[in-house]
C-alpha cells in the first residue's frame, strides 16, 4: 500500500498547476498568439514550466504508488504527459508551440478532471 495523503498532496499540487495553465492559456486564441509577441512566448515558457512540474509530479506518483495509480485512469495519456517534462527539460529550444497550444486547447481540461476524480476516490478509500 501507497502513503495516501502524499499521493493526495501531490494530486493536489498539479491540479493547481493545470488550474494555472489553463489561466494563463484562458487570453490565446490561436498559435500565433504564443509565437508573434514577446508576451506571447513567455507564456508559451510559463506554461512549459508548468507542464515540467506536471510530468515530474506523475513521474513521482509512479514511483510512491508502484505504477498502480495513474493506470487506472485511462482517460488520460500519462506516459505522454510524463514524456513531455523530459522533451521540455532536455530538447527546450526544439519544443514546439503547436504541439504545447493543443495541449492546453484540448487535454488539460481532461487532465484537470482526472485529477479531481482521483481525489474524491482517495478520501472515499
Amino acid at each position: 500500500m501507497y502513503d495516501r495523503e502524499l499521493v493526495r498532496e501531490i494530486l493536489t499540487q498539479i491540479l493547481k498547476s493545470a488550474d494555472t495553465i489553463l489561466y494563463r492559456f484562458k487570453p490565446v486564441k490561436t498559435l500565433k498568439d504564443f509565437t508573434d509577441s514577446p508576451a506571447g512566448m513567455e507564456k508559451l515558457d510559463s506554461i512549459c514550466m508548468q507542464l515540467m512540474v506536471i510530468g515530474e509530479s506523475l513521474k513521482n506518483i509512479d514511483k510512491i504508488t508502484n505504477s498502480s495509480l495513474l493506470s487506472a485512469y485511462t482517460e488520460v495519456n500519462w506516459k505522454g504527459a510524463k514524456a513531455m517534462r523530459d522533451i521540455i527539460g532536455h530538447h527546450y529550444f526544439e519544443i514546439d508551440a503547436e504541439i504545447i497550444f493543443d495541449l492546453c486547447e484540448n487535454k488539460i481540461k481532461t487532465l484537470r478532471d482526472t485529477l479531481i476524480t482521483m481525489l474524491k476516490d482517495i478520501e472515499k478509500s
